[in-house]
């Protein structure tokens, strides 16, 4: 077997130290702790150690959601974890995550300490804790999971299939591109097909289920994501384009994209969250750019 360049598989797979790519320096085929680092712990019920990638995004968004609602509990300190300097990779966080992917969560809320990893338990765990964003009727809660699990399922088609081979592998190969470009066009077609049915994803109430796939889709759409809104052409699925819109401007989603967040725009960024205050020198950023670059006009 062969792939368009040339590539014969051996007999016994080992791992090739000069294979390239943008995360050949953090990616190993063992699993552990690479380091002794243990994690900081802030003031709040609840410590966050992630990134601003589209899964971190999930729970940094839902905890905006519940703070917006006047979930005062719901209180957290969110701390970075660069995973391209292998920080995922430390002591404190594999305790946290055996995985060692982001996001993951410590819930000091109850006389026992929790962990929690894997974004889509994050979202479960706290809907359930403060009974929000997951309905408690059969039928709609039983809608709600499954669009969660649908992106839990199919997100890495797009992100470690797609995404790897179209913007982060060393070189281009048509035959993977063809064929995770294929996948996720469909999955836009899945999601385009539902939302011209309903306002959201689990009918007419914003739940888990938007949460969690609009830091994927959402992105994508919006041309936030791979810089491949031309190439998918995102702009054809109509109904993807209005929901992606609809909750971009919820100021909780705002919010939660900021969170451990340390590139693009400044005013966008906020590498560490451990009050609703650290918002504010961002919006003050942002408005003094606004009126700089309208004085200049």
């Amino acid at each position: 077997m062969s792939d368009d360049t040339g590539y014969k598989p051996p007999q016994v797979w080992t791992q090739d130290e000069a294979s390239g790519g943008r995360f050949s320096s953090i990616n190993r085929p063992v699993a552990g702790p690479t380091h002794d680092k243990e994690l900081p712990v802030g003031k709040h019920p609840f410590q966050l150690y992630s990134l601003a990638t589209p899964n971190g995004v999930k729970v940094t968004v839902l905890f905006e959601e519940l703070l917006a609602l006047g979930h005062s509990g719901a209180e957290y300190d969110a701390w970075p974890v660069n995973i391209l300097e292998g920080e995922q990779f430390g002591s404190g966080f594999v305790k946290v995550n055996p995985n060692s992917k982001i996001p993951a969560l410590m819930d000091y809320s109850g006389n026992t300490p929790v962990r929690i990893f894997e974004s889509g338990a994050i979202l479960v765990h706290l809907a359930e804790k403060f009974g929000a964003f997951l309905p408690t009727d059969t039928a709609t809660r039983a809608e709600t999971l499954s669009w969660l699990f649908w992106q839990m399922g199919s997100a890495p088609f797009l992100g470690g299939g797609f995404g790897h081979f179209y913007a982060y592998a060393p070189e281009p190969m048509k035959y993977p591109i063809d064929r995770f470009t294929m996948e996720v066009k469909r999955q836009l077609d899945v999601l385009n097909r539902r939302l011209a049915e309903s306002r959201y994803l689990a009918g007419d109430a914003y739940t888990l289920a938007d949460i969690a796939n609009w830091p994927w889709y959402g992105a994508l759409a919006l041309g936030r994501l791979y810089e491949a809104g031309e190439f998918l052409q995102v702009q054809a699925y109509e109904h993807v384009q209005r929901w992606a819109k609809e909750l971009d401007v919820r100021p909780a989603i705002q919010r939660g994209r900021m969170v451990n967040r340390f590139w693009g725009e400044p005013h966008e960024q906020l590498p560490e969250r451990h009050d609703a205050s650290d918002f504010e020198l961002r919006t003050m950023d942002k408005i003094q750019n606004t009126n700089s670059a309208g004085s200049m006009v």
